[in-house]
């Protein structure tokens, strides 16, 4: 058994750019998820062609909309829903259990620092995969017809698999010492931050239980953001002694069980 501790790689405080460059990171999620929550505001005005997609899937133009319009529905949807956030529960749970044990210095094994970027991977994989049952590539609807459609929801899904699948890889190469600079520790806090705010905007359309699952996701929202934030101020707190970085890494562990926790509780 091998004792270890693993925070993100800690920036210089020598230089007032390297103690705070990442805050000026955080503007970015904050103007994406502000500009695609312009989309939401146009669509709550009465529209024609507004009809209920499948599950997680929701387009405003029927004719590029999904082979079943009552999926979303249906018990079937309903539970292939429930499937696929249970399942990132199941994984958040497992690798914040990890970054909790690190954030106490309990001696695990190596290996568990690979943890989180292999349950990334496995959110992302799945979720580009899996998350829309019309979509390509398990589904009816063409490559072009799921990434450059109409459906704002289902585009969502998948360039947020794409994005975990490769900040996965990051957090990989960085674990295992093939990157080393301050810069990469950044994108596992921006993609859980990005994450959280899209769950604030994330749409639903016309779901018979949209306001419970808003609710939901407003939920894991707020608790994902908490997540961000320590994470964050664990890496690049300017001056801040090591405990007081472990407590933050804490946070950030307990954070991440807590939105697992949500996720495995989360009904239609």
């Amino acid at each position: 058994m091998v004792r270890h501790h693993f925070p993100l790689t800690l920036l210089n405080g020598g230089s007032s750019y390297m103690q705070f460059w990442p805050y000026r990171l955080l503007v970015f999620p904050c103007f994406l998820v502000l500009f695609a929550s312009i989309p939401d505001l146009q669509a709550q005005a009465p529209s024609d062609h507004q009809n209920v997609a499948n599950e997680i899937s929701v387009t405003n133009d029927p004719r590029e909309g999904h082979a079943d319009g009552h999926l979303e529905r249906s018990l079937e949807g309903k539970a292939f829903s429930e499937l696929a956030h249970h399942f990132a529960g199941l994984l958040e749970v497992i690798f914040g259990l990890a970054e909790l044990g690190a954030a106490l210095q309990y001696p695990l094994p190596y290996w568990t620092r690979l943890i989180l970027p292999g349950a990334l991977g496995m959110m992302g994989g799945f979720t580009l995969i899996w998350s829309d049952r019309d979509a390509w590539p398990i589904g009816s609807l063409s490559f072009v017809a799921t990434f450059f459609g109409d459906d704002r929801e289902m585009i969502e899904h998948k360039l947020y698999g794409i994005l975990t699948f490769t900040i996965a890889l990051i957090e990989m190469l960085r674990r295992l010492g093939r990157v080393r600079h301050p810069a990469w520790a950044a994108p596992l806090v921006l993609l859980v931050l990005t994450g959280g705010l899209f769950l604030f905007v994330h749409s639903h359309g016309n779901h018979p239980e949209a306001a419970k699952i808003q609710f939901q996701h407003t939920l894991l929202g707020i608790v994902d953001v908490v997540a961000a934030s320590s994470k964050g101020l664990a890496s690049w707190l300017p001056g801040a002694s090591f405990q007081t970085r472990n407590r933050w890494d804490m946070a950030w562990g307990a954070s991440i069980i807590l939105s697992g926790l949500l996720l495995l509780a989360y009904s239609e």
